[in-house]
């Protein structure tokens, strides 16, 4: 899926922000109805819903913002700059969260299209109006790393922890993020201080510490113990440490005890389906991903999507892996390791 940097922190796209804005009546149908199927992933749709909701005069804030999200799926990054900067234009001069809001899909908009230089500018605005914001200090720390500017970095990174430093899931995305640009001894400092100073951490938050520190013995030790408190992240992390350190067998009961126990999870199916791709039992591990994909709603449809396909073509069925790369690609035309994957597949 690429670098951590991807993983955007914005407001959701639900009715819900609508109704805050201009209320879930008559006058947002067609903009509710563009959300919805941006929800499932219908872009051309959505566009269509918004070329109705302009004609009926609904409010042009949110046919602009919601053009922009759809054309963010539709990875016509150029286009959803537009957007987003419209949507921006059109306001009465009064910041509202919805500015903040398109302000940092702009942002993602802008570093999808590979201009971090642009996406940190609307940080630094952000941040200018509302020093608080914890998220925009991450966020312009990672568009400061796909700069090259590591000391600013940083200095945003720490600024970030010093006001949440009991996000360890914020924590693990800056390790992340840094691990990706060459920092990845930086990244463990971060952690191996949490270790060293946080007494009263818990077997979930320090086993999974321990498990990006690459000491998977305690990883596991931990996380064996935080299983009993029945988080779908434990059973994931536990899975993973035993992964990492060979024992493809034991990560995959860890997941099918999941499975069996607490019902179907789609990041489970998905690990599952990579423990049996390791031990090179193919067809459970199609099965695996193909069980993932039938969750309605669940957010790893397009790496369970390219893993079916992987899966497909290991059990030497190309035809069938070529025909749903075909689809996948028109979902996610950007992904540039299954363009790979299609001229691969052309020479078989």
């Amino acid at each position: 899926m690429g670098k951590t940097h991807k993983k955007i922190v914005m407001a959701g796209i639900c009715c819900l922000m609508i109704s805050m804005l201009t209320g879930c009546g008559n006058d947002t149908t067609k903009i509710t109805e563009g959300m919805q199927l941006v929800e499932t992933l219908d872009y051309q749709g959505a566009l269509t819903a918004f070329d109705e909701a302009e004609a009926q005069k609904e409010n042009s804030r949110l046919i602009a913002r919601g053009r922009g999200i759809a054309s963010m799926g539709l990875t016509e990054y150029d286009q959803a700059v537009q957007y987003f900067t419209e949507a921006l234009e059109l306001s009465d001069g009064w910041v509202q969260n919805v500015d903040y809001d398109m302000n940092y899909y702009l942002a993602a908009a802008y570093r999808k299209n590979g201009q971090p230089a642009e996406a940190k500018k609307v940080y630094d605005a952000i941040l200018e109006l509302k020093p608080e914001e914890k998220d925009a200090y991450f966020l312009r720390g990672s568009a400061e790393l796909e700069l090259g500017d590591y000391e600013s970095a940083k200095a945003d990174f720490d600024k970030a922890i010093s006001m949440d430093p009991k996000n360890y899931d914020r924590l693990i995305e800056i390790y992340e993020a840094l691990a990706d640009y060459g920092y990845r001894e930086v990244g463990q400092e971060y952690l191996q201080n949490v270790l060293n100073t946080d007494k009263k951490l818990d077997a979930y938050d320090s086993g999974r510490i321990y498990y990006y520190l690459g000491d998977y013995q305690k990883a596991y030790l931990a996380l064996e113990e935080a299983k009993g408190k029945g988080g779908v992240d434990s059973y994931l992390y536990l899975g993973k440490a035993y992964a990492a350190t060979g024992d493809y067998n034991y990560a995959s009961s860890v997941y099918s005890n999941y499975l069996s126990k607490q019902g179907p999870d789609a990041e489970i199916y998905n690990q599952l389906g990579l423990c049996e791709m390791a031990k090179k039992d193919y067809q459970k591990a199609l099965e695996a991903f193909q069980a993932g994909k039938q969750i309605e709603g669940n957010s790893l449809m397009q790496t369970l999507s390219f893993n079916e396909i992987v899966a497909y073509e290991y059990l030497q069925d190309y035809q069938k892996a070529a025909v749903l790369l075909k689809a996948y690609l028109q979902n996610y035309p950007d992904d540039q390791t299954a363009i790979r994957e299609q001229q691969f597949l052309s020479t078989r």
